[in-house]
């Protein structure tokens, strides 16, 4: 699954497998623990891993995910997976100092390889595998109902590592960084490669008018006065399971797992949840912010990180809704400029269409800034 809608990457394409059976029960042999594979069936086409399901004979065996991890996206194999390790065994002794039951649906778990590792090469791609989940599913639907165990969900998931002994890196260097960002468009107009720079100078000179306020949470953590904790850095409500009765399960999709701004697990939520239209919409009329689904999540968010947050993060948070299109508006400008080089595009002027409407949906955000400040300041 992209980590954002668009990203359907130019310089890291997906690579392309030719899976037989024969290819992949040879892959599965390298997973001692998964005996009597009955079948394997692809689940998605992959635009970042490719997934199968590992179905095995028997009433007393269960079934497996078996992922081939896009090492072009995610270049240290070893990081990635030592981030996963330490947080599913992290919040697995959570849930039994709480005497949860049915654990075992409650957090993934990862197979050991033949090696020892939670992960097998075999000399061009890296497999790893963990436990399916039986009985449970994932959901689409943005409403208030879903945002709100949403954000109840990914605050507790903060909430369970706030503790963790082992330190994480970082799977994407610099994912979230602003200031990096900020760098990245400005290198673009420099070079300004497509001769496109004339067409958008105004929206830059905008841009650069709230870039020193936008990049302050590096400054602040810099200064000491923001803390980083261990973040997933691609909340939506499909990287949720939920049981057959809708009740949430556990948070998957683990891969961007690493130390962050809570910004990026409240802000990176609402730029999608919360915009009531599309990511590209050409219609900027169309674009504003929701602010039942921004109350729903923040209430839920509010309610279980309430224990770790400190008062400059709570008092942050109205801004976190507001970086998260500012940042999407960066990066699709600086692609813009650069020739549409990094972010697929379905036609010539795709990437000028999606950074107007990032940007709209910026301002959107700014102008619903008091009301958001004031719905938190009622949560506390």
């Amino acid at each position: 699954m992209p980590i954002f809608a668009s990203e359907t990457i130019k310089n890291t394409q997906i690579i392309q497998y030719f899976d037989t059976m024969a290819t992949l029960n040879e892959i599965i042999s390298h997973f001692p623990e998964v005996k009597n594979v009955a079948e394997v069936k692809a689940l998605t086409s992959g635009l970042i891993n490719k997934t199968y399901k590992v179905e095995t004979a028997g009433t007393d065996t269960c079934d497996y995910i078996l992922q081939c991890i896009n090492h072009q996206v995610f270049q240290d194999v070893d990081l990635l997976q030592h981030n996963i390790e330490c947080v599913t065994r992290h919040i697995r002794e959570k849930l039994e100092a709480a005497h949860e039951t049915d654990i075992r649906r409650k957090v993934l778990r990862f197979i050991a390889a033949d090696s020892g590792k939670t992960y097998h090469f075999d000399g061009e791609h890296y497999w790893r595998m963990c436990e399916f989940i039986p009985d449970s599913q994932t959901l689409d639907a943005v409403t208030p109902e879903s945002s709100y165990l949403v954000g109840l969900k990914f605050g507790e998931f903060e909430a369970m590592l706030a503790d963790l002994p082992e330190k994480l890196g970082e799977t994407i260097p610099d994912f979230h960084n602003m200031e990096f960002r900020m760098t990245q468009l400005r290198e673009a107009v420099a070079a300004d490669k497509a001769g496109r720079l004339q067409k958008v100078r105004p929206l830059v000179d905008e841009i650069e008018k709230d870039a020193d306020e936008m990049c302050q949470a590096e400054r602040l953590y810099r200064e000491g006065k923001l803390p980083k904790r261990i973040c997933h850095c691609d909340t939506k409500v499909s990287n949720m399971m939920f049981d057959k009765d809708g009740k949430v399960l556990c948070v998957i999709d683990l891969d961007t797992t690493m130390p962050s701004f809570v910004f990026s697990d409240f802000g990176d939520f609402l730029r999608s949840a919360a915009n009531t239209s599309r990511e590209d919409e050409p219609d900027l009329s169309k674009v504003s912010f929701n602010m039942e689904i921004f109350k729903a999540f923040a209430k839920g968010y509010i309610e279980s990180a309430r224990s770790f947050l400190t008062p400059l993060e709570t008092e942050m948070l109205p801004f976190a809704v507001k970086l998260f299109p500012y940042m999407q508006t960066v990066r699709f400008l600086a692609d813009y400029i650069n020739g549409d080089t990094y972010y697929h595009i379905e036609y010539p002027e795709h990437n000028y269409v999606r950074t107007l409407a990032q940007y709209k949906l910026y301002q959107e955000t700014k102008k619903a800034e008091p009301e958001m400040k004031a719905y938190i300041a009622g949560l506390l």
